[in-house]
């Protein structure tokens, strides 16, 4: 399977630079994780423009991270549904797996098919219905 190509930018541009590097995500120790105040060490931060700047990084990162797995989402579905594969599956049972509705997973499986041709397909709101 070949790479990917990310969607096209909802702006209009083709491939357009994020201005701002996403923070890398890094796992937090299981006992930070444990305590439910303790997001990724932020209540520790006492100066409110260190705080917006590493909670705005948090954010980019958390975005791009979720429209990557969108794509793949949508890679997968286009997968399941392709009509020639034995074993495809209809949308319905997609819907179901995924949390979807019939609706999103069809817009989803012609996404996954647009990226999956290099095209990029067209951007989908990335929540699920």
């Amino acid at each position: 399977m070949s790479e990917p190509q990310p969607a096209s930018d909802p702006r209009g541009a083709a491939s357009a630079p994020r201005r701002l590097k996403p923070a890398p995500l890094l796992f937090e120790p299981p006992e930070a994780t444990s305590d439910p105040e303790h997001f990724f060490d932020l209540e520790s931060i006492e100066d409110p423009k260190e705080l917006l700047a590493r909670s705005t990084e948090l954010t980019l990162a958390f975005r791009a991270a979720a429209d990557r797995a969108t794509e793949f989402q949508a890679m997968a579905a286009a997968h399941l549904a392709d009509p020639r594969r034995f074993d495809r599956l209809p949308l319905s049972v997609i819907a179901e797996r995924a949390n979807w509705t019939e609706d999103y997973a069809a817009k989803m499986v012609e996404f996954g098919r647009g990226l999956l041709r290099g095209g990029g397909g067209s951007r989908l709101d990335a929540t699920t219905d």
